[in-house]
């Protein structure tokens, strides 16, 4: 199993989920994040006075998928986020040892 933890453009989010969905990802969590990378915030002009937004709002994706899924998943997930603009943010794959739902006691891919 394999943890994708994507950081996206938050009006990218339903593309993405509808993208997922297409390739059977059935649940994911969402938190919101801020941060910056390359893009390094911007200045805004607010009642005449200049200020500096050092962190961006993005959205923090989390899935957990099955070994064969991953490159198909990957693939949508690159396609529907992508804006080709600098800030389009990040994609993270880690080994995922084990998963347990909790209700029913199901281990392994049986959880997902």
């Amino acid at each position: 199993m394999k943890l994708i933890t994507a950081i996206i453009k938050p009006f990218k989010l339903d593309e993405v989920r509808e993208a997922l969905a297409e390739v059977g990802v059935q649940g994911m969590t969402v938190s919101e994040v801020k941060g910056f990378g390359r893009q390094k915030g911007h200045t805004e002009l607010y009642r005449g006075a200049e200020y500096t937004v050092d962190f961006l709002p993005k959205l923090r994706i989390e899935i957990v998928i099955s070994d064969q899924m991953l490159e198909l998943a990957l693939e949508h997930l690159c396609a529907s986020a992508h804006t080709g603009k600098i800030g389009d943010g990040k994609i993270f794959v880690t080994e995922v040892e084990q998963a347990i739902r909790i209700r029913t006691g199901e281990c392994g891919d049986a959880a997902l």
